[in-house]
């Protein structure tokens, strides 16, 4: 989802103020320049020599799972709703990030600081009973001892937080990650083929040609392992979730941030939502989901299949940011009225950018009958 463009846009920012632009030919912004822009301003960047998301395409398996270095943006993101068999539960999240600085190769002498590629990460863990919400950063150039990306066999990682596949196929998955005291080891599944988001996987994210995304989901990933707090080490099961998006897009200047809603319903459904919010407070046409039934068969939602009523805010005490963390969504047509709650009201990530992404529970009905079930939800671009 283009929600990611505003993290690896914001964090570049950062990384020029840091020196991390390791590249020739380029200037770093002084503070009143970077105070000077605005959100739509921040994302749109140079896209000159990346490719554009302009058309539909032919996705290729287990091919797409790797890096697509000719576009600027690039994720993995793992979400999941994990528990222990007497019922404690967990939320995870894992987000790998490339950002590309110059598209081809890089020019100059050889350096082991040249690099045409960054990496940045994001590491989350909710634990409802303690309630308690860990969140991690980390940051590294492209190479091969530090953060990368392959296809054969499938990797991606930055230092020891790692996603890989088997040597004869993508699935299953092994996700590890580690910072301190909190640790993550796992094993991801998937109970359906993967998603095509949007028109058969082009994400369309503004009325602007090229301003998309290629994008599909593993929407009901099987996961078991374990989970370390401490001296306590649990084990779980549960499922996760996985979006793949890679584009050179940014956000349309009237568009000022996103709700996006991953939701596993316990009748085997999935349902993805993003709702993109204008400056003045509507919403945009482009917002778009699916609704995934039990089998992997998939019914796209278009910007007004989906009602949405907030039922409650919660305001930050480190940045004073008022969240809207308790939502009901109805689908008329699908006979569906769900309420979504926090796991916990503080899953708010103060990283390099601040935004609300967490672990969620849901309840409601369908077509009049009780049904529940777990997610995740971000909220980007409140003030």
């Amino acid at each position: 989802m283009m929600r990611r463009l505003l993290l690896l846009s914001m964090v570049l920012v950062l990384m020029l103020m840091l020196g991390w632009w390791l590249q020739p030919g380029h200037q770093i912004p002084t503070p009143a320049q970077q105070q000077g822009s605005g959100l739509a301003e921040t994302l749109a960047g140079d896209s000159a020599g990346w490719a554009r998301a302009t058309e539909r395409r032919e996705f290729s398996f287990p091919a797409d799972h790797g890096p697509h270095p000719a576009y600027k943006t690039e994720w993995w993101y793992f979400t999941g709703n994990l528990q222990t068999e007497d019922g404690r539960r967990f939320g995870y999240q894992l987000t790998l990030f490339r950002i590309g600085l110059k598209p081809g190769r890089v020019a100059g002498a050889p350096s082991a600081w040249r690099a045409n590629h960054l990496y940045m990460a994001h590491f989350a863990l909710t634990d409802v009973q303690g309630e308690r919400f860990h969140s991690f950063e980390r940051f590294a150039r492209a190479d091969q001892r530090l953060a990368g990306a392959q296809t054969q066999p499938f990797a991606v990682w930055l230092e020891d937080w790692r996603v890989e596949g088997g040597h004869d196929g993508f699935l299953p998955l092994k996700l590890r990650a580690a910072q301190g005291d909190i640790a993550v080891s796992l094993r991801l599944d998937s109970a359906k083929p993967p998603v095509l988001q949007g028109e058969q996987g082009l994400s369309q994210k503004s009325a602007e040609p090229g301003n998309a995304s290629y994008y599909y989901s593993f929407t009901r990933m099987p996961t078991r392992g374990e989970i370390r707090i401490k001296d306590q080490t649990f084990r779980v099961q549960g499922h996760s979730w996985l979006d793949r998006e890679w584009s050179t897009s940014a956000l349309a200047p009237d568009q000022a941030g996103w709700d996006w809603f991953a939701l596993q319903l316990d009748d085997g459904r999935d349902l993805m939502y993003y709702r993109l919010r204008h400056k003045d407070g509507s919403v945009d046409r482009h917002s778009a989901g699916v609704l995934v039934g039990p089998q992997g068969d998939v019914q796209r939602l278009e910007w007004d299949d989906v009602q949405l009523e907030v039922l409650d805010h919660w305001i930050s005490p480190q940045t004073r940011i008022r969240y809207p963390v308790h939502w009901r969504l109805t689908l008329p047509d699908h006979g569906l009225r769900l309420d979504v709650t926090p796991r916990l009201q503080q899953q708010e990530m103060t990283l390099s950018v601040r935004y609300w992404e967490g672990a969620v529970a849901v309840t409601g009905q369908a077509d009049g009958e009780p049904i529940i079930g777990s997610g995740y939800l971000e909220l980007a671009g409140y003030e």
